[in-house]
């Protein structure tokens, strides 16, 4: 599959991968040691980071061309790699402002938002001086369903009254988290699919109290975080509201699919670098009277590891592609099947590290425990294996019988 890549493109691979291995990657354990012991705070050093990345020009690589100005003029297929390099630290998308849960916020903002919520929203957001949060989720649902969700959005003369309870709020104990995106129901009488809006909500409302942070596999995820959020009667005026009423379901649609791109791309760097750190650990390792990297169940598994992240990149880079030419819509199939396969390939080919590292590879000293949770908590975020898999092949026989 023959995929084209601009010199500009190239050019921005490059110097991502040397800015990580310059900046980013001497600092991976500072980081990971500062946040572990330094709960809800963050990395002193992050901010001048950032700023070195954006006085380099890599800023806010994620959005699209279709979002004109807002954008770098790169187009899905573009970032992919980009955003795969990232992916080698799990940290380092922050410092270029391609971080989620504030990639999708600015999309549906730069694309969603009016002019007055983009001057106070966005444009702080793609400026890095803010991040944000985005509440769907719920515990009293099944929320991969869209449609269940039953958090209240009241209109009462010039303000909505929101109520309900959200959790898995990525990014919401950040310290520098000003507003949440919230999706709730406007009208539960309406039609399923125009049930839904969502509304913007700064943080500082009164009625908001965070329950508690969550733990990921045992992991607090330090300083993002992901909560369980209690909304009692927040009001905010109807101008917070994103489109109109109704409106909710089709943003979401919108928003997930290059968000899932980016988490693929994301995971393949995790799993591309696993895998290179495995080669390294079983050369450099003997048992037995010889090297590891001569068992041949090793290199087996090294061969298999290749295959499967290869296989990965360009099922994504495919997916990708489609969305430039054809939109979510038409891409919709392709994002299903990467949705299926990445998160999976992920957690195999860097489990299969881990079990060369031995002891080591379960511990902070690596940052294969931590790639191997972001993996498996994919397989559930933004829609479980099981609703693409459905879909997926729902639409397959629909495509094959007419």
């Amino acid at each position: 599959m023959d995929f084209d890549f601009s010199e500009r493109s190239l050019d921005l691979q490059q110097r991502v991968d040397e800015f990580m291995r310059a900046y980013i990657f001497p600092l991976e354990q500072s980081y990971n040691e500062y946040v572990e012991n330094n709960r809800w705070e963050v990395f002193p050093q992050l901010e001048e980071l950032k700023n070195n990345a954006k006085a380099k020009g890599l800023w806010n690589l994620f959005l699209s061309k279709d979002y004109g100005d807002y954008s770098p003029g790169l187009t899905n297929l573009e970032y992919a790699p980009l955003a795969e390099l990232m992916g080698r630290v799990l940290w380092s998308s922050q410092v270029f402002n391609c971080s989620a849960p504030d990639t999708g916020n600015m999309e549906v903002l730069a694309k969603y938002g009016t002019k007055d919520q983009q001057n106070k929203w966005l444009i702080p957001l793609m400026d890095g001086k803010i991040r944000s949060a985005f509440l769907m989720t719920e515990p009293d649902v099944a929320s991969s369903d869209a449609t269940n969700i039953e958090t209240e959005i009241k209109k009462e003369g010039d303000e909505y009254i929101i109520n309900g309870l959200k959790w898995w709020s990525s990014g919401a104990m950040n310290p520098h988290t000003k507003f949440y995106i919230v999706m709730g129901k406007t009208d539960p009488s309406a039609a399923r699919h125009v049930q839904q809006s969502m509304i913007l909500i700064p943080v500082d409302t009164p009625g908001i109290e965070i329950v508690r942070p969550l733990q990921v596999y045992g992991s607090w995820d330090s300083p993002e975080g992901h909560c369980e959020i209690s909304l009692d009667n927040v009001r905010v005026p109807l101008t917070n509201i994103l489109m109109a009423e109704g409106d909710g379901f089709h943003i979401a649609q919108g928003r997930l699919g290059p968000g899932r791109i980016h988490h693929c791309m994301r995971l393949i760097g995790a799993a591309q670098r696993a895998l290179d750190m495995m080669c390294i650990r079983v050369h450099d390792r003997s048992t037995f009277g010889k090297k590891i990297s001569e068992y041949s169940s090793i290199r087996q598994d090294i061969a298999k590891s290749r295959c499967e992240v290869e296989q990965a990149r360009l099922l994504t880079l495919a997916a990708a592609d489609k969305i430039d030419k054809y939109g979510i819509k038409g891409a919709k199939d392709l994002v299903s099947m990467i949705k299926i396969v990445v998160p999976q390939m992920a957690c195999t080919v860097v489990d299969r590290a881990i079990q060369s590292f031995g002891g080591m590879g379960v511990c902070q000293d690596t940052p294969l425990a931590g790639f191997w949770i972001y993996a498996r908590s994919i397989r559930i975020a933004d829609g479980p294996d099981e609703v693409h898999m459905y879909q997926l092949g729902r639409n397959m026989i629909r495509e094959i019988n007419g």
